[in-house]
């Protein structure tokens, strides 16, 4: 791999992070609006970038019937996992809820197992024990700790898309296009959540708007920049600088909404970060020696 490339990886998986750490940011400014209704507009801008990018490459979104049911997994577990993360924002400091959301990753290897069967290796068992001592942390477990139900549920988020990549990597590997997973995605999410909105909506003002269109655009510049990344290097070399979110999290929760994480907060961050670094190294090595 020439280094320009992996440089240009670096950077656009850098770029993705800022602009997730921003799409957070835009679903805590939309303010007090049920988490159906925020969810719903994010994933109305992905459908909408999906389909005119689906039409310009005149690409059919057919997926062949055998590979339906890991799509609809995909699909009700990446919008649940959307569901819970932003009940999280809305409910934690920023970081804590972009932190708990990075451990999917972790789950994605467990459903790895359980589901496609692939073996963990000593060394990523001790990454994912790792990662969730540092949740520990970050979530504080305690029946007086008033940020318990909606640390659990960000933790949920997590699993919800560790599953969710678990059927896009099921996906892919039988030749399902990109594109095409997120189009379905975005609007399974869309119909789902629709009843739901209409049920529980709240009146939404013109700066409301724009800040909820805004997260979905970022939304869709972090998934554009993160798929471009990984077309200019592999994820076992890039893949440990989607963390640097965690950082953009903190500045623009400091700079916006005065957050300031406390001490165990920041060991978590530390220690779901380091187990990131260890499987970066694993994963390196291991493409290494393939």
């Amino acid at each position: 791999m020439k280094q320009e490339n992996y440089v240009k990886g670096m950077i656009m998986i850098i770029l993705s992070a800022f602009f997730f750490a921003c799409m957070n940011v835009s679903v805590r400014l939309a303010g007090d609006l049920p988490t159906m209704q925020k969810s719903f507009f994010r994933n109305l801008v992905a459908a909408v970038f999906a389909a005119v990018i689906l039409i310009r490459s005149r690409t059919a979104p057919r997926v062949n019937k055998r590979y339906w049911p890991p799509l609809a997994m995909r699909c009700l577990f990446g919008t649940l996992g959307i569901l819970c993360n932003y009940y999280a924002i809305d409910h934690l400091l920023v970081a804590d809820a972009s932190i708990l959301n990075k451990l999917s990753p972790f789950f994605a290897i467990i459903f790895s197992f359980l589901i496609l069967k692939e073996k963990i290796k000593p060394a990523q068992a001790a990454c994912v024990l790792l990662a969730f001592a540092g949740c520990l942390f970050v979530v504080k477990p305690g029946f007086q700790n008033a940020a318990l139900i909606p640390a659990l549920i960000g933790v949920c988020g997590g699993l919800g898309a560790g599953i969710a990549y678990t059927m896009v990597r099921v996906l892919g590997t039988h030749g399902v296009k990109g594109p095409v997973i997120v189009f379905y995605f975005s609007m399974f999410s869309c119909v789902f959540l629709l009843p739901w909105m209409i049920l529980d909506f709240a009146p939404m003002t013109a700066k409301q708007l724009v800040t909820l269109l805004m997260a979905g655009l970022f939304a869709a510049g972090g998934q554009f920049t993160i798929t471009t990344a990984y077309t200019y290097a592999p994820a076992g070399k890039i893949s440990i600088f989607d963390y640097s979110q965690i950082i953009f999290a903190t500045l623009l929760g400091f700079l916006l909404f005065g957050e300031i994480p406390d001490g165990l907060s920041f060991i978590g961050y530390a220690l779901i970060i380091l187990a990131s670094l260890g499987m970066f190294i694993y994963n390196k090595r291991a493409a290494e020696k393939a």
